[in-house]
């Protein structure tokens, strides 16, 4: 994607005053529930309805999707209500099928973006598509997945692309179903910034309570647009019934929510702005002197633990330290979340110095 250029900006040709609204149902279920879901969106900021038609679910026993059945309704959506269409794809098939029904928009879920030779596969499907493709975030946590599927696709000569934060898979037990792990698709907007991004809050949150705030912090990120699951009768759903919201209630988020400026000319702004990343400048150089000092501290530890023929790892003292820091970042205005991460960054490289200087 060296020439990023010939990517098509598609978002323009939606002529929108808002950021991209695409809503739906996790899963289209009946024709009637998909038509009644079309039309209570249809006169809203959603300019897609969504349906999951191929649900792959993590274990067997929960409900698949309709199949094929699923695209007519769509199609009959789209006839009497005007929106344009989209679902997921996961095989050749799936894209051929979706074609043959005139689904507008074709996106590829994070279980399918983690396999390069099941992405190649649709890739080859799509090949030289006026459609727009969609590339959800791999499953697990990897930029490069990510990037190398946009790439295959683009390689089939598939110019209308964009792609779809839906967060993270994690061992650990976060706030969140799937971590947003916001650093990972601004990495990728740095390195692509005409690819539309869009987030999915939905699969971020796993629960409805969550949607509004991911909503926004996209919006303050400079995201293109919003994927959210949308349900009239949200808990009795067939599936992710917890993370899905009215039609009702996509309007007023849509209402209460801020759209921010991408910049300001104020001359007073700009110069406060220019101050402060200052002081940002000064306090990330001090970050490292500190950092810097305590590994050097972490090399003396090591060389002890070496005479002693100590072991590395010492899970007392590793635990008492985190859950100091935990309670004094409380106390500071910083989450249990973000000090676990640092901490734990701290802790492995710690454990990396004290390795070398053990093994030397």
């Amino acid at each position: 994607m060296e020439n990023k250029k010939e990517l098509r900006n598609w978002l323009d040709a939606f002529g929108l005053t808002h950021p991209l609204v695409i809503a739906g149902p996790c899963s289209a279920e009946t024709e009637e529930q998909v038509l009644k879901i079309a039309h209570e969106l249809k006169d809203t900021d959603a300019t897609v309805l969504r349906a999951g038609i191929w649900k792959p679910r993590t274990r067997p026993g929960n409900f698949e999707g309709v199949g094929a059945l699923g695209l007519k309704w769509l199609q009959k959506a789209k006839e009497e209500t005007g929106m344009l269409t989209t679902t997921e794809v996961a095989n050749p098939t799936h894209v051929d099928l979706a074609l043959k029904h005139d689904i507008d928009i074709l996106w590829i879920g994070a279980r399918t973006t983690v396999s390069p030779f099941i992405v190649q596969e649709i890739a080859d499907a799509l090949k030289g598509t006026e459609k727009v493709v969609l590339v959800k975030n791999p499953v697990n946590p990897d930029l490069s997945l990510w990037l190398g599927a946009v790439e295959r696709l683009y390689s089939s000569d598939i110019k209308n692309l964009g792609v779809i934060h839906r967060g993270f898979s994690t061992y650990e037990k976060t706030r969140y179903r799937n971590n947003p792990e916001w650093q990972i698709p601004i990495d990728l907007q740095t390195k692509f910034p005409d690819l539309p991004l869009i987030l999915d809050p939905s699969h971020i949150a796993g629960n409805r309570t969550s949607i509004f705030d991911l909503c926004q912090t996209a919006l303050d990120l400079n995201y293109d647009g919003l994927m959210v699951e949308t349900h009239y009768d949200p808990d009795n759903a067939w599936s992710d019934a917890q993370q899905q919201i009215t039609p009702a209630t996509l309007v007023q988020y849509m209402k209460d929510l801020k759209i921010r400026k991408e910049i300001s000319e104020s001359q007073e702004f700009q110069t406060k702005l220019q101050n402060l990343r200052a002081m940002i400048d000064i306090a990330d150089t001090q970050l490292l002197d500190v950092l810097s000092r305590r590994m050097k501290i972490a090399d003396e530890i090591g060389k002890a633990k070496k005479d002693q023929n100590v072991a590395i790892l010492q899970n007392q003292r590793w635990n008492e330290i985190l859950g100091k820091m935990i309670l004094e970042g409380e106390q500071n205005g910083l989450s249990e979340e973000f000090i676990l991460r640092i901490f734990k960054a701290i802790h492995q490289e710690s454990i990396n110095h004290q390795k070398k200087v053990i093994s030397e």
